[in-house]
């Protein structure tokens, strides 16, 4: 108990309205808020990024409602102590004493753990309060999300910071030497996270510089910190969704920004090349037949070369992405032909179309009244081929963008030959 307390503990908060950032969860009408209020708290699943108050959440939630607070890390815990958990828990409450089970990282945890919180979260013998980083939809059975109400955290703001900085200065009982330029360098530095926030207030109290720092000088006692990207969990997934987003948009100056943050933050450069060929096909697709072949082309110089002058080729292939004419008109022609053919997979092709190798599938009429297109004018015959009892139908519609305009023009101009020899 001697030993220091670092500052992020000394300046947590006492109650849930010193909690910052996070109103939209623990304001009066809020789902926090009212769960406080009526005195009934059930297990909730905290879903958000770290350092926003989970923890806090979850220690402030059992002290207001009387509850045991024990806490335990899917990273450290395994069966055995999940049961004694459970066990103490039953006591507690046959004892009067409600208990509040606080599971960090509760996404480690496999599919047969959790369905151990089953049994003790259905007859209350402890009400869990989950946090993770990754999505639930994803990462937690079904089972245990229908038994628990998920509230999502927020990134903290730059007003959130602010206060926190201000509650760190108070505690310490002196400003924090800053330069005005080096402090709003740092909340940004932060990147939303109230821990680091004050880890490197606490670095900087300790260096005990009597002039405020300037920008440079935090920079060199606080060295860098590397960019929040998980490559693994939904940073990954919301990194590639705007870059993806920026390149359907033709906004190029997006799509090298959110490309070179996956880079920084160690990203494989075959990640940013698929969702290049994704776009490639599924944005462009014959606006510019080029697309598809143009990645190709950098992914494989890329693959040859290396980083960092495979940086070339990947940047030529994001501009060339970002800035050619774009239609989905491939894409969603296709898509409507896999729902027809789903709903009219039995219906037989026409016979004409149907080779005849054997004596008696000429009897029967297959390929009879075929006509081989090439020694047709414009080497066109206009025949059908869809199923009798579907017609002709019209999946791909062309655009006027791009190179498509010129495809558009020869599918009128085959309707025509078809329209006039019929």
């Amino acid at each position: 108990m001697s030993s220091p307390r670092p500052l992020a503990d000394r300046v947590r908060p006492a109650t849930l309205a010193e909690v910052v950032g996070q109103a939209h969860l623990l304001g009066p009408g809020a789902p926090l808020g009212r769960m406080v209020a009526a005195g009934a708290v059930t297990s909730i699943i905290l879903w958000g990024p770290p350092g926003t108050g989970k923890t806090t959440i979850a220690r402030l939630l059992a002290q207001q409602s009387g509850r045991n607070f024990v806490a335990i890390s899917a990273i450290q815990s395994g069966v055995a102590e999940l049961r004694r958990v459970f066990e103490d828990a039953r006591k507690a409450r046959a004892a009067g004493t409600g208990t509040l089970l606080f599971c960090d990282e509760i996404h480690r945890f496999n599919r047969a753990q959790q369905d151990g919180f089953l049994p003790v979260v259905e007859d209350g013998t402890v009400v869990l309060v989950g946090a993770t980083t990754e999505n639930p939809s994803f990462e937690l059975n079904g089972a245990l999300l229908s038994r628990c109400q998920v509230l999502v955290l927020k990134k903290l703001d730059e007003p959130a910071l602010a206060q926190l900085l201000t509650r760190a200065e108070a505690e310490e009982g002196l400003p924090l030497p800053l330069e005005p330029e080096a402090r709003t360098a740092m909340i940004d530095l932060a990147g939303g996270d109230g821990r680091y926030l004050l880890n490197m207030a606490e670095l900087i109290f300790s260096a005990e510089d009597a002039a405020p720092l300037t920008l440079e000088a935090m920079g060199q006692l606080l060295q860098r910190r590397m960019p929040t990207h998980d490559k693994a969990g939904d940073g990954h997934y919301d990194l590639l969704s705007c870059f993806h987003k920026a390149l359907r948009g033709s906004d190029v100056q997006a799509a090298l920004y959110y490309a070179a943050r996956m880079m920084v933050a160690g990203e494989a450069g075959e990640t940013v090349f698929r969702r290049l060929a994704c776009a490639a096909a599924e944005d462009i697709g014959m606006a510019d037949p080029q697309a598809v072949p143009q990645v190709i082309t950098a992914w494989d110089a890329y693959l040859r070369i290396g980083w960092p002058e495979g940086k070339l080729f990947m940047a030529q292939a994001i501009t060339y992405v970002a800035t050619a004419p774009k239609s989905n008109a491939s894409y969603m022609g296709f898509a409507a032909a896999l729902a027809e053919a789903e709903r009219t997979a039995h219906l037989p092709p026409p016979l004409h179309i149907l080779n005849a190798p054997t004596r008696m599938m000429k009897e029967l009429g297959y390929h009879a009244g075929y006509k081989y297109d090439h020694n047709q004018p414009d080497a066109y015959a206009g025949q059908e081929f869809f199923p009798e009892a579907l017609g002709p139908q019209e999946f791909y519609v062309p655009n006027e963008r791009g190179f498509e305009r010129e495809v558009k023009k020869r599918l009128e101009y085959w309707a025509g030959l078809k329209a006039k020899r019929k």
